[in-house]
């Protein structure tokens, strides 16, 4: 059996895996350019975080598993707030949730990117 997990990441498999986090940062961000369509605007999250599952097991011990731990609980966590939001918006409270959805979110990809771009994994102090 072969344990993905402890053999040793080439410099070109980590720049392979960084270009596919790079990438489920963008499906995320996706996610704001298409709020005008209600169907559409989950999709880009559940696509990124098909990714993040699918390849869970190959980032596993290197510096970008926090990105992809990251990146699922914005995920859900925004699919959730989404959801409240939506459930509340009647009550009054559905846009401040909103709101904070989405800022929150802009923060989680933002960091992350930076992060990602300097080559460093979340840090402890930012979860």
């Amino acid at each position: 059996m072969n344990d993905v997990s402890t053999e040793q990441k080439t410099p070109e498999k980590l720049q392979t895996l960084k270009l596919l986090t790079a990438g489920v940062y963008l499906s995320q961000a996706l996610t704001f350019m298409l709020a005008g369509l209600p169907l559409l605007l989950g999709l880009p999250l559940l696509l990124g975080v098909a990714v993040n599952f699918w390849k869970r097991n190959e980032v596993q011990g290197t510096w970008l598993e926090s990105h992809f731990n990251w990146q699922i609980k914005t995920t859900w966590v925004s699919l959730a707030g989404f959801a409240i939001s939506g459930v509340t918006f009647e009550l009054g409270i559905g846009l401040f949730t909103l709101l904070i959805t989405v800022v929150w979110m802009v923060y989680r990809i933002t960091i992350g990117w930076y992060a990602l771009n300097d080559d460093k994994p979340i840090s402890k102090e930012i979860k």
